[in-house]
């Protein structure tokens, strides 16, 4: 494993942590009777989320950077792993990125800063339900990233075992056709 890939899997594990620290909330939002408990527990968690100091929004964007870097870097190296798996995880990390900023940023921002006059409770509690459902579209994105960064490396070593073995085999057929002669 190299440093590009090492990125992507570290990027995609801290995005994850992240995503599974909102389950807690997600879970009981998209799969419980929703109350004005859960409600409650909801807002003020994404609240605390949106109003994070901006040193930890940053750190947030600057791992998203370093996956798409990562995924971007390992494409330099354009061969059928790259072009499929790395292609794939590529599209997959992009997706996420552009369901984070579509619909994460907008859906915590009518939570944390309704509108006056504009957004109602009944709004917020929506933003929320799409936000869980956001989240949990995300965790299955970079799931099936970690899955293809796996799968290409799973690849790489039975291509190396299976050309060691024809190697192998044909250096023993130029011995014993060497032992004939």
């Amino acid at each position: 494993m190299g440093f590009r890939q090492a990125a992507v899997l570290a990027s995609s594990c801290f995005l994850l942590g992240v995503l599974f620290a909102c389950a807690n909330v997600d879970t009981r939002v998209l799969f419980a009777p929703l109350t004005e408990e859960t409600v409650a527990d909801g807002f003020g968690f994404y609240t605390t989320f949106f109003n994070a100091p901006p040193a930890i929004r940053a750190l947030l964007h600057a791992v998203m950077g370093v996956g798409i870097a990562g995924l971007i870097g390992k494409l330099h190296k354009w061969d059928e792993s790259a072009m499929f798996f790395d292609g794939g995880s590529l599209a997959a990390y992009i997706f996420g990125v552009a369901m984070y900023t579509t619909v994460t940023i907008p859906a915590l921002r009518t939570i944390a800063e309704p509108v006056a006059g504009v957004d109602t409770r009944e709004d917020q509690i929506e933003a929320m339900r799409v936000l869980s459902a956001g989240n949990t579209v995300v965790i299955v994105l970079l799931g099936a990233v970690l899955v293809m960064q796996g799968g290409q490396e799973w690849a790489r070593r039975w291509e190396a075992r299976e050309l060691a073995k024809i190697e192998a085999a044909e250096k023993a057929a130029a011995d014993k056709a060497q032992k004939t002669e």
